[in-house]
């Protein structure tokens, strides 16, 4: 063989072998699972307070409140982040309009209680946490420090934040071996599932990341209530630290593929946003 010849067959050689590495490592870099992200509204808390939702906002504005969870799903798996609540005593506090039982509402998108893999809690108060328990087979994953600075070993409050019945049912769900305790920030919990803290709604109150075909979309719940904390740099009101709050959510936004894939835990406004079917599912991805 000519040295020309060697040296252009070592060329292209090279350059294979390169190419191939790179394949490998953008493989080994692509998240192993890619979700499809709904919003589902369970109902509507009429007339509620905006100054309970934005620091600043005047006493005598108030707005109707989406009751949302959010269902990831891919994999092989039926993810919930946060699962809404259905006791008695809170539809008697709270007299929710256009309720549905959270169990009930994502059968809009043909899912059973009994197919939830998995439930992510972002926080322990009860709208977001009392229907961990109606999903029979499902995991249920929270931050340890949530869990330990909340519930006792008995299964008691230990901080005022917790209803004394949700803190003995996640005690219930944990003795039965359901309950994934977290540690610390940015972990990815499930293949293209990612959770963050920081956003200081509660001690250690959690979002979401999930890997979608439109890149990473962020679930905020009540780490970022409406668009107008996430637009106007508004800490929410109900936070123990307001710059921790405002640092998170824009975290959430650099984390998120796109501002518009940050959603907030309370907005109607996400079903005008995104594409909607039957009136309370919008697809977020």
């Amino acid at each position: 063989m000519k040295r020309s010849a060697l040296l252009n067959w070592v060329a292209a050689a090279s350059a294979v072998s390169v190419g191939c590495h790179a394949s490998r490592q953008s493989a080994a870099a692509a998240p192993e699972a890619l979700y499809q992200v709904h919003a589902v509204r369970f109902g509507t808390l009429a007339n509620f307070p905006k100054r309970s939702l934005i620091a600043g906002a005047p006493a005598t504005d108030s707005l109707d409140i989406a009751l949302m969870v959010w269902v990831v799903r891919g994999g092989g798996r039926a993810i919930l982040v946060d699962a809404g609540f259905y006791r008695e005593k809170f539809m008697r506090q709270w007299k929710p309009v256009d309720y549905r039982k959270p169990s009930e509402a994502i059968d809009a998108l043909g899912i059973k209680p009994e197919d939830v893999t998995d439930i992510v809690i972002s926080h322990i108060h009860w709208d977001h946490a009392d229907g961990a328990d109606l999903f029979p087979r499902a995991k249920v994953w929270l931050q340890r420090e949530e869990y330990e600075y909340h519930i006792s070993d008995s299964g008691t409050v230990k901080n005022r934040s917790i209803d004394a019945e949700v803190a003995k049912m996640f005690h219930a769900l944990k003795a039965a071996g359901r309950v994934n305790l977290i540690d610390g920030d940015a972990k990815e919990i499930i293949p293209g599932i990612r959770v963050y803290t920081g956003g200081k709604h509660t001690f250690a109150s959690e979002y979401v990341g999930a890997a979608t075909r439109s890149g990473t979309v962020i679930l905020a719940s009540d780490n970022a209530y409406l668009y107008e904390n996430l637009e106007k740099q508004v800490a929410i009101n109900q936070t123990l630290d307001p710059a921790s709050n405002l640092a998170a959510q824009a975290r959430m936004q650099a984390l998120a593929a796109s501002p518009r894939l940050v959603v907030p835990g309370h907005d109607a406004a996400v079903f005008a946003r995104f594409p909607v079917s039957a009136g309370r599912v919008a697809r977020i991805d």
